[in-house]
């Protein structure tokens, strides 16, 4: 984002500016954390405008590419307060506002700031769901624009340390399958503890770091009121997915124990390897093919190894010790989380892993035996 705002032309109106934060919603996986927005009542031009760093061009050629990739480009884009509610009205999300308690050259210098942020070649930037988004931007636009000496509200509680995989999955209970599978693609970079403002990227916690703001320690903020009340989202039970997985886990286990069946257990034994070795090709896309830096470093590729896929159809030839190395990093893989390195969904993936384990150990039991 940039802080320069000696290219905007002064801007000497009457204005009235808050922060709008939009509750989550339920169509989409990107509605799940909610929003966050600028209004702009000019009295003197009689416009209400809303500054919405969240938009993009959904027609931009090779769109769901350039989204995969990480290269899509998002902008912020400016229109009237009652277009951007009609939106969350429609999708039944609450709204809150926030006035900002400024006084009119500090007002001035925000307005020009976004003015000048609405130039084409200022208005674009690559999105980054933790690091760049709606929230971020507007985070970092009172110490450019009004004074370095801002300081927000308390947002986590003192002497807790919480990561960004944390929260996120507190805000994923909705989508409890979405869940697990993101948190298979996201890397150890999203494990670390967040700073109080690291935290402002989701829109809850930007309002609640807005609530105490202050510059120059006074207080600029007036109390948050509800412009619309929105549906409240059901959480689903997260256990379900983790009973689901257990009850596959054992099914594995139980097959390939009873001799009786043992093609239907090959058969299943080779689709969950297979399945497992394209998860860890996508891992590695996601890695080294995108510009997605949540999904770096992602030591989930100890467990969800590429060559499973080539290994689910292999002969027995060379499985011991393939097999001991996949035990192994699998091992690791629970050593790396009780490290606090990078966190595994545990209730989700302990089946996955101990299906995966016990895959392993018969592989290498099958050859030992083919050799006796």
């Amino acid at each position: 984002m940039g802080s320069n705002t000696g290219m905007a032309s002064p801007r000497h109106g009457k204005y009235r500016i808050s922060l709008i934060t939009c509750g989550p919603g339920s169509q989409e996986v990107w509605q799940v954390f909610g929003h966050s927005a600028i209004r702009v009542i000019d009295s003197t031009d009689s416009t209400d405008l809303v500054y919405n760093y969240g938009t993009f061009d959904g027609f931009d050629k090779d769109f769901e590419i350039k989204f995969m990739r990480g290269k899509l480009l998002y902008c912020l884009s400016v229109y009237p307060f009652d277009n951007f509610l009609q939106e969350y009205i429609y999708e039944h999300r609450s709204v809150k506002e926030q006035v900002l308690l400024l006084d009119s050259t500090e007002a001035n210098s925000v307005v020009s700031f976004l003015e000048w942020n609405l130039y084409p070649q200022n208005k674009y930037y690559k999105y980054d769901f933790f690091f760049d988004n709606c929230a971020t931007r507007i985070r970092d636009i009172m110490p450019a624009t009004v004074s370095k000496d801002v300081k927000f509200g308390k947002t986590i509680k003192p002497h807790i340390k919480i990561s960004y995989r944390n929260i996120i999955n507190k805000y994923f209970a909705v989508t409890p399958w979405t869940r697990l599978g993101v948190n298979i693609l996201l890397g150890s970079k999203i494990d670390k503890p967040m700073t109080n403002e690291d935290i402002m990227f989701l829109p809850d916690y930007l309002h609640t770091g807005f609530d105490s703001l202050t510059i120059n320690k006074r207080k600029i903020t007036a109390p948050s009121h509800l412009l619309l009340p929105g549906n409240a989202l059901s959480i689903k039970n997260t256990g379900s997915v983790t009973i689901i997985l257990s009850v596959f886990s054992l099914l594995m286990i139980v097959l390939l124990s009873l001799p009786q069946v043992k093609k239907i257990a090959n058969i299943m034994r080779a689709i969950t390897l297979a399945i497992s070795g394209l998860l860890g090709c996508l891992i590695l896309v996601m890695w080294f093919a995108t510009n997605h830096q949540a999904c770096q470093n992602n030591f989930n590729i100890l467990w969800a190894l590429p060559t499973n896929l080539i290994v689910a159809f292999a002969k027995p030839k060379g499985k011991p010790l393939y097999s001991k190395i996949g035990i192994g990093l699998i091992a690791v893989s629970f050593l790396l989380h009780f490290l606090n390195v990078q966190q595994l969904l545990v209730p989700e993936m302990t089946p996955i892993l101990v299906a995966l384990a016990y895959i392993h150990y018969k592989n290498s039991l099958t050859h030992a035996t083919a050799n006796s």
